[in-house]
């Protein structure tokens, strides 16, 4: 079955950086666009970053251009989220998904 298992989250301080994993299993994954997700408490699911199958073509919500990036390893059936200069309003859970299928997630703090 489709399973998908978020890692990297953690406490960070403001200005600093964290690299999110998403392993993926039971699928194919070079096969299929791959996307990043977070909820803040009290707001809705947002995306944050998607990728084609091959990697080659990214895009990002406007709140996180040119501090994220999101790449993938089809040899490794990885899909990851590079975050830099994270901000106080970036904590959320952050999740992983593809079509129909979510991730657990894994959460990021960002505070002093």
């Amino acid at each position: 079955q489709v399973r998908l298992v978020e890692s990297g989250g953690g406490l960070v301080q403001p200005g600093g950086s964290l690299r999110l994993s998403c392993a993926a299993s039971g699928f194919i994954f070079s096969s299929y666009d791959m996307s990043w997700y977070r909820q803040a408490p009290g707001k809705e699911r947002e995306l944050v970053a998607d990728i084609t199958r091959t990697g080659g073509s990214t895009s990002y919500a406007d709140f996180v251009k040119g501090r994220f990036t999101i790449s993938r390893d089809n040899a490794k059936n990885t899909l990851y989220l590079q975050m830099n200069n994270l901000k106080p309003e970036d904590t959320a859970v952050y999740y992983c998904k593809r079509q129909y299928f979510w991730g657990q997630g894994t959460q990021v703090t960002v505070s002093s």
